[in-house]
């Protein structure tokens, strides 16, 4: 009898390990990081974070273009105001994302602390470390860079005064106590800028004030009153200085004066130059002939007339729709919010930079006197760039998660 071995078993085969990319792929926590940075439940809140970026990349291209000239001259280097503007630019846009990702309780526990602080740092103007440019003594020196302690404390008012009339209803209906409780910072605030000789700044300031009384229901005739008596100060405060006076006798007379061409107008009538050099469609970025030297401050109060020579109407008219899309996003996010802080600090903003690309576009129309302020976002200048962009961080924080429904009573 034959028996039959059953046949070996063979060894069980191993798949072959995959091989390495040859390219590693990126790790993911940079990318959810990424993602909890940008994350955000409301249109409003990348509608205003995409046009906040692109007037910033738009400004960078303008102060390229409008500085060159005056660059070179000064330090043989095409590029030195443009780079420094980069330079604060990548300072000011992570300053607003990380100021975006801050709760609402942030400010209110650091609001009083930002008015102190912006109001010490005033007070530097007045020290060794302060310098004047031009006729204003508004800058100090900290190190290899300039700073403008002005600009924290218009972006210290945003905070502290939607937290005093929020906090304190009481100062809404009592303008008595109101005077006394927000008056005495306010006065000291805006007196230090004044003193320094810088009408423009203290006109955005007290505009600021002003807008956070109107928004935060103070009454019409309180804020009219107050607006008389601001006004009496800023007349007096005009006629003792002669440059300002003769700055608005030639603005009054609508610059029409030629002996007043070469002194009190000469910045104005060659904006206006500038602006019909460009036509319609403007003589192409870079081309200006203002930027030569024609325009004072070309880079800076006066760059829109450079946007204006370049980009033409065309250009000057986007300036403003972008504009327009920041008022809009400002007032949709006042809306939707639920807390009053919100709601008031958002409104102080607004009038902040609103109001200030009004005043900076209506001075190179002509409209209103020569008072140098910048155009928001635009303009050459670190201080002014850096808090806006923080200022737009504190309204994001406001818009980055949707509010709860409010619940109707049965």
């Amino acid at each position: 009898m034959t028996t039959t071995r059953p046949p070996a078993r063979s060894p069980r085969a191993v798949a072959p390990a995959p091989p390495a990319p040859a390219h590693p792929q990126p790790p993911r926590a940079a990318v959810v990081a990424v993602r909890r940075l940008f994350a955000a439940e409301t249109p409003e809140y990348f509608l205003l974070l995409g046009t906040t970026l692109f007037l910033v990349v738009f400004g960078l291209v303008m102060v390229l273009s409008s500085s060159s000239i005056e660059s070179y001259v000064g330090s043989k280097d095409f590029f030195a105001t443009a780079t420094r503007q980069g330079l604060y630019a990548l300072i000011g846009v992570p300053v607003m994302l990380i100021a975006a990702r801050a709760p609402i309780m942030f400010w209110k526990r650091w609001a009083r602390v930002a008015v102190l602080l912006g109001i010490a740092l005033q007070l530097l103007v007045f020290t060794p470390l302060g310098f004047s440019y031009g006729l204003n003594r508004n800058w100090i020196h900290l190190g290899s860079f300039t700073a403008q302690p002005s600009e924290l404390i218009k972006l210290a008012f945003v905070v502290w005064l939607a937290w005093m009339l929020t906090s304190r209803r009481g100062l809404v209906d009592d303008w008595r106590r109101a005077l006394l409780t927000i008056g005495p910072l306010v006065g000291i605030a805006i007196g230090l800028v004044l003193f320094g000789a810088d009408l423009g700044t203290a006109v955005i300031l007290i505009s600021i004030v002003l807008g956070a009384l109107f928004f935060a229901g103070v009454r019409f005739r309180v804020i009219a009153a107050a607006v008389g008596v601001i006004s009496l100060i800023a007349f007096v405060f005009v006629q003792i200085s002669p440059s300002r006076t003769n700055r608005i006798d030639a603005w009054l007379g609508g610059c029409t004066d030629p002996g007043k061409a070469q002194t009190d107008c000469y910045q104005v009538t060659h904006g206006w130059q500038s602006l019909a050099h460009g036509g319609p469609f403007g003589v192409g970025l870079g081309n200006s002939s203002g930027k030569w030297s024609w325009v004072p401050e070309a880079d800076n109060d006066f760059i829109f007339a450079i946007i204006g020579e370049e980009l033409g109407l065309i250009g000057a008219i986007l300036v403003l729709g972008l504009f327009i899309v920041l008022a809009i996003c400002f007032v949709r996010i006042i809306r939707m919010s639920r807390d009053p802080f919100a709601k008031l600090a958002t409104s102080a903003a607004m009038v902040w930079i609103i109001g200030q690309a009004i005043v900076n576009i209506a001075v190179v129309l002509g409209l209103l006197p020569v008072l140098g302020v910048p155009l928001p976002l635009v303009s050459a200048g670190g201080s002014a760039l850096i808090t806006t962009l923080a200022a737009i961080g504190v309204v994001l924080s406001f818009a980055r998660h949707r509010p709860e429904p409010e619940a109707v009573p049965r």
